[in-house]
């Protein structure tokens, strides 16, 4: 029958670059969705190239209706997601779903029914979903906020996907969230007041990071984010090679004095990662680099203005967590960010996250600066 859907694993490169396409026309008509690069979606689909797959096991599926291309759905098992304890939202026996596109609610349902039995017949017993793919890329699923763009390296997806997900039988484990903020004008007396207390305290040394050592300074900020975020929901460890390509993609956006270092005594106890958002560059690419977007994209990499930025990352080594310490550390380094944003690329906004749900500190500080929720994702569970 014409109507009926067709679910396939994607098993040649003709099948792989279907898997990429569909998201473009699926999408295409959403004006704030930003298309990724088409090279990078690639890479990230591919062992060998993106170290995720040395640790996991992966499987994509097409959906087909009369021999159209009318969705996708990503299976995966992380094998150090599953060494998590259960209490951090992973574990043994959990299985993840991603990089979801559907054309309609019963397409959807066919991806995720499909995807669901790859998982079982892995041995899992739970779902955790959608995650694309690794849990440090692009987790969860956007409920609020499709009114504007995403910025870089965050997720966007159509409405309707929501209310499918949720008729799947899925029921919500966690929300994360981002908070937007107008920076021109500063975060007000309380954090000026923090920040000048903070720099007449000669034990601390708030400094950028050095872009020439940059494979350093990344190993230096990974060490402390594994530290601080070690019990947090979600946490995974990052290998040595997660390492290394990371701050390999990373190395072309950071911008020394928008990526800060805190020392305690000249041991490095916080960072703050801050990049410049890319999106509104790649947004009319069509994810493609050939024959003359490359070029903007290298000029706008060069000199970054007019750009607003996103902190994506942060950490505070536990031993300091819950402590005055932490929210100075926190406070110093947004302002230091904000000052030389502003001053060097003629900064508007910014913004900060992810922020779980239940993370109370983190949201405290959000507060402080005046910043408002403005996206809201979902993660959603689901037994077998």
């Amino acid at each position: 029958m014409a109507d009926q859907i067709e679910i396939t694993p994607v098993s040649d490169k003709r099948d792989l670059k279907a898997f990429i396409n569909v998201a473009y026309r699926i999408n295409g008509d959403d004006p704030n969705w930003v298309p990724p690069l088409r090279s990078e979606m690639e890479e990230l689909l591919t062992p060998g190239k993106n170290p995720f797959h040395d640790h996991a096991r992966v499987q994509y599926f097409l959906a087909k209706r009369g021999g159209r291309v009318v969705g996708r759905i990503s299976a995966h098992i992380d094998e150090l997601a599953i060494k998590q304890p259960p209490e951090q939202g992973m574990g043994p026996g959990t299985g993840n779903w991603g990089l979801f596109e559907a054309d309609d609610e019963t397409v959807a349902k066919a991806l995720i029914a499909r995807a669901e039995q790859w998982l079982r017949d892995e041995g899992m017993t739970r779902v955790l979903a959608p995650i694309s793919m690794s849990i440090w890329e692009e987790p969860g699923l956007l409920v609020k906020g499709h009114d504007h763009p995403p910025m870089l390296m965050m997720g966007h997806n159509k409405a309707e996907y929501e209310s499918w997900v949720e008729g799947a039988g899925y029921g919500v484990e966690k929300s994360l969230f981002t908070y937007e903020l107008e920076v021109q004008s500063g975060f007000g007396r309380l954090v000026d007041r923090i920040v000048k207390s903070s720099e007449k305290n000669d034990r601390i040394t708030i400094r950028p990071v050095v872009k020439s050592r940059f494979a350093e300074e990344a190993t230096i900020c990974i060490d402390i984010l594994n530290d601080a975020w070690s019990s947090n929901w979600g946490f995974v460890p990052f290998t040595e090679r997660e390492i290394e390509y990371g701050a390999k993609k990373l190395k072309p956006l950071i911008l020394e004095k928008a990526n800060m270092i805190a020392e305690l005594d000249g041991r490095p106890v916080a960072f703050m990662l801050s990049l410049p958002d890319v999106n509104p560059i790649l947004k009319n690419m069509d994810g493609k680099l050939l024959p003359f977007n490359w070029l903007r994209l290298l000029r706008w990499v060069k000199n970054p203005s007019p750009a607003d930025f996103r902190v994506p990352l942060m950490g505070v080594r536990r031993e300091f967590q819950n402590t005055r310490l932490a929210s100075q550390l926190a406070f110093i380094m947004i302002e230091y960010i904000r000052r030389y944003a502003v001053e060097h690329h003629n900064t508007q906004r910014a913004e900060i996250g992810w922020i779980l749900d239940d993370n109370k500190g983190m949201k405290a500080i959000a507060d402080a600066i005046n910043s408002k929720q403005n996206r809201e994702y979902r993660l959603y569970t689901r037994l077998l």
